[in-house]
């Protein structure tokens, strides 16, 4: 049986959503592990259980397309290299944003957090 693009698009958005389920488990401080496209649009995202949202819908759409513009600006200067990740600090939590081919992973960290290496190292090695 031949697989159509929805049945490729439907096994893709069941691997993010399990790799994101898996970066939830590598540190109970990880608030959110998403995977947004190009557009800043979410194609996939898990909070973790029983955590009050930070954001409300809106502010995450724009939130979301903050950071694909952001990394779609970067891909313009590749003087630096390839980009790692970025990680952006709060008061309240620090967002890890990792690219993997043509997807992003935005995943949100309590401020709290002592071991950020650790964790991204950790988180890099799901993806």
């Amino acid at each position: 049986m031949v697989k159509t693009p929805s049945d490729k698009w439907k096994k893709n958005i069941l691997k993010y959503k399990k790799q994101c389920q898996t970066i939830l488990e590598v540190s109970n401080n990880i608030r959110y592990a998403g995977v947004i496209n190009n557009y800043g649009r979410t194609l996939t995202g898990v909070i973790k259980p029983n955590l009050k949202p930070l954001l409300n819908s809106e502010d995450v759409k724009h939130e979301f397309f903050i950071t694909s513009t952001l990394l779609s600006l970067r891909k313009i200067n590749t003087s630096f290299g390839k980009l790692d990740h970025i990680l952006l600090k709060h008061s309240k939590v620090n967002v890890l944003i990792l690219q993997k081919s043509d997807v992003t992973f935005y995943i949100s960290i309590n401020s709290k957090e002592k071991s950020l290496e650790k964790i991204i190292s950790s988180i890099k090695k799901t993806i």
